[in-house]
């Protein structure tokens, strides 16, 4: 990262999120992306500008990105949301101008821990067909919730496409096929080919209701200030909502009954052939601590081999 032109401190911030990617088993989203961060700075003929807020009160902001990676504006807009909702009780907080924010549940961790319930929604490059349809009109548009419980928090963080974008890159990378039925070719015709996808369409994921998400996370990602239509990894909206939750009741009860409902989930009665019913982040939570157990994670060998080509240059 510090090769191709960020700071050691946006650096660090870039690291430590894809790092955590890949100790979660989500290596789509982990180092893959170091060369996708460094493909777009390496294209971009403009250097980005420092983000700066633009718009400011006791309880909202507003930065602009100033095509900064989205890592780094994210991490600073969820620092603000924490920041504001812990004197004010509660926070919106919008970013614009980014890229390649990440996972959510990145951020909702450390919501989370703050104490808070967060809610981050934003839009993306126009990839994904609605519902019934076989042209980009959304973007793959993630969502994500965070709530604090007595223990582990409850985090649940997905995309409005049958296929996240990262993926799709990773494939073309490695010379994979796609699964059927999750993407469109420029032609609107059905493909397994990630080139064709990417030129193309993905599928929405759940039909006519995940459409329906889409398109509302779609109008969240715009209220930042991000065109209704981008084209590309560039001009895109991230916003952050943050509450305590002792400004409707009392937070310590919450947390306790959050956990004790989280547990009940837990503990219904399996289908057959299901091991166990999972909350959300469960897995991702004990994916991370047997990898940082065991020391390691695994790589492509085109992916590392990448890596050090772009590390060389610095």
């Amino acid at each position: 990262m510090v090769a191709v032109g960020l700071s050691r401190e946006d650096a660090s911030t870039v690291s430590a999120h894809l790092i955590d990617c890949e100790l979660r088993g989500l290596n789509y989203g982990g180092l893959p992306r170091a060369l996708s961060v460094a493909e777009r700075i390496q294209s971009t003929a403009t250097p980005a500008r420092p983000p700066q807020v633009v718009r400011d009160s006791a309880l909202s902001a507003t930065i602009d990105g100033g095509d900064t990676v989205g890592y780094v504006v994210a991490q600073r807009a969820t620092e603000t949301a924490i920041e504001k909702a812990r004197s004010g009780g509660m926070a919106v907080v919008a970013a614009t101008d980014t890229w390649y924010t990440g996972m959510y549940s990145w951020y909702l961790e450390q919501i989370t821990a703050a104490g808070l319930v967060g809610m981050i929604a934003g839009n993306a490059g126009r990839l994904v067909a609605p519902h019934g349809g076989t042209e980009a009109r959304f973007g793959t548009n993630p969502i994500g919730f965070g709530f604090p419980t007595a223990d582990e928090p409850i985090i649940w963080d997905t995309g409005t496409s049958s296929v996240t974008y990262a993926e799709v890159v990773l494939a073309n990378r490695l010379g994979e096929e796609l699964p059927e039925g999750i993407a469109f070719d420029p032609d609107g015709q059905p493909t397994t080919s990630p080139a064709e996808a990417l030129a193309g369409a993905f599928t929405v994921w759940g039909g006519h209701r995940g459409s329906g998400l889409a398109l509302v996370v779609q109008l969240l990602g715009m209220m930042t200030g991000a065109p209704a239509i981008t084209d590309g990894v560039a001009g895109l909206g991230f916003l952050v909502v943050a509450i305590d939750p002792a400004t409707v009741t009392d937070a310590d009860d919450f947390r306790a009954r959050a956990s004790e409902y989280a547990d009940w989930v837990r503990s219904t009665r399996t289908a057959e052939g299901v091991d166990e019913v999972r909350m959300p982040f469960d897995r991702s939570r004990r994916t991370r601590e047997q990898a940082r157990e065991r020391g390691v994670v695994h790589v492509e060998p085109a992916v590392l081999d990448g890596l050090r080509r772009i590390a060389a240059q610095h």
